[in-house]
């Protein structure tokens, strides 16, 4: 198909609603050879356990061997993924951690809080650095480590409707970003560090130039934004909204599509709500979680 044009299929949901997984990570092992509808395309392979409240943020080391987690515990733990055990355990905020991040080289890690602060630390479990000079007046909600070595930036944003950009080197504030009106859920950093996409209630998409620290343009989602995410191989973005998902194609700036499954609800049940994003590492596939505890996966063909 022609670039922006795509056909979208929903294949498998991988897991159903189980209070066993509350407070836990699942690693899955992705079966996509399976093809019927409503089978599964993932497996449960091992839950890591040791978090005592929900666990709010999730991501996996460059190398692909550890993954590092954010808790409303107020803390933070990295996990060894061919072990399935606690490796270092991060203890410092003083409200739930929100958010985390590995700088490029994975040596590095930063946290974000409802304590407002963001926090700086090295793998070995030590606070290095307390950002609060400059810092959020509220909650903060959102951080993530620019994936460009030649430009090391920090990205933050909170409820107090600012995005932040920070010298990741020196841990000065370089940027304030203004425009949104309502508080900030979800920041995205393009695979080549050079944009970054804020969302949240206002239901407004901001695309910023982290080179040139200025506003792009807005992108108009309709709902309030729960997630955002960078296409890894084409220039698009998702974002996940109370109302389904979109996909825009920046080029154009106009939507490429929307995925909104069908959902049999009862009075006393809301209809779910997308709310985590992720694609595969060849763009081929987008894997979306909602909040029936279902991980809904979409596989777009060109």
């Amino acid at each position: 198909l022609a670039d922006g044009d795509a056909d979208w299929t929903r294949i498998y949901g991988c897991f159903a609603d189980d209070k066993r997984i509350d407070k836990t990570i699942i690693v899955w092992h992705l079966t996509p050879g399976a093809t019927s509808e409503g089978g599964e395309y993932g497996q449960a392979r091992r839950a890591l356990t040791g978090h005592n409240h929900f666990v709010s943020d999730v991501v996996v080391s460059s190398d692909g061997q550890f993954a590092l987690s954010a808790s409303w515990d107020k803390t933070l733990r990295l996990w060894d993924l061919n072990s399935g055990t606690t490796t270092r355990r991060f203890v410092g905020h003083t409200n739930d951690v929100l958010s985390v991040s590995f700088s490029p080289d994975n040596r590095q890690i930063v946290s974000s809080s409802r304590d407002k602060s963001i926090k700086l630390w090295n793998t070995l479990g030590e606070c290095k650095l307390n950002i609060v000079q400059d810092g959020h007046t509220e909650w903060a909600s959102c951080v993530k480590f620019s994936p460009n070595p030649a430009n090391p930036v920090i990205v933050s944003a909170g409820w107090d409707k600012l995005v932040k950009v920070w010298d990741a080197t020196k841990c000065k504030l370089k940027t304030n970003h203004y425009g949104h009106t309502g508080y900030i859920s979800t920041i995205t950093i393009s695979p080549d560090g050079s944009l970054c996409a804020s969302g949240g209630k206002d239901g407004i998409t901001m695309l910023w130039d982290l080179n040139e620290s200025k506003h792009l343009y807005s992108l108009e989602a309709g709902d309030e934004i729960n997630a955002l995410v960078f296409s890894p191989n084409r220039y698009w973005l998702c974002a996940a909204t109370t109302s389904g998902v979109k996909i825009w194609d920046l080029e154009t700036k106009t939507v490429v599509d929307e995925l909104k499954p069908e959902f049999t609800v009862t009075k006393k049940k809301t209809v779910p709500q997308p709310i985590s994003l992720a694609w595969s590492a060849d763009g081929a596939t987008l894997f979306v979680g909602y909040t029936d505890n279902i991980i809904r996966v979409y596989s777009v063909s060109y």
